[in-house]
């Protein structure tokens, strides 16, 4: 191979990233939260069209991902925090052994509704590469936010955007 064509290849890498950088937390265009249909932890069944009217916070997780383990705690936070307003966390595992979650949100006290979905379905749908992936879902079902990765849910921007969010059905961030 030669230089030249590792130099344009290394621009093309470069560009890809920095685009995946940039665009991040922004839909390409508004798309609507697939319409799943998964069980809790207690096997209620959650559908996601139920949830119509409320905004929703959909994070794809698994517990051996070091930045989810990271991250729920902060969810925990914001479920804390905003319980008594028309927003629900949702943290769908992606784990394929659901038996192992259940002990795992136990152990951490948890209190946010968790979600099976060992066949990755979800995160299907929506294109997931890695985890966490979280989704920011507005009152009409539609993605308004998609997060790659660890974030601080409950920090006061965060917050002050799920509160306009709810206010006024824009998402600033």
């Amino acid at each position: 191979m030669t230089s030249a064509r590792i130099a344009t290849m290394g621009l093309v890498v470069a560009g890809t990233v920095a685009a995946l950088v940039l665009f991040q937390g922004c839909p390409s265009r508004p798309r609507s939260a697939p319409d799943f249909a998964l069980p809790d932890l207690s096997g209620r069944v959650i559908r996601m069209r139920d949830l119509r009217g409320k905004v929703v916070v959909l994070n794809l997780w698994t517990t051996w991902c070091p930045p989810c383990v990271q991250e729920m705690p902060t969810l925990e936070r914001l479920h804390g925090e905003m319980s008594d307003e028309d927003l629900v966390v949702l943290a769908v595992s992606q784990d394929e052994k659901p038996d192992l979650v259940r002990p795992w949100i136990e152990k951490r006290a948890f209190t946010f509704p968790v979600l099976l979905d060992p066949l990755a379905e979800t995160g299907h749908a929506l294109g997931v590469s890695g985890y966490p992936e979280t989704f920011v879902v507005d009152r009409q079902g539609t993605i308004v936010h998609h997060h790659i990765g660890y974030r601080d849910w409950a920090e006061p921007q965060v917050l002050g955007a799920f509160r306009k969010l709810l206010e006024t059905g824009k998402w600033t961030l």
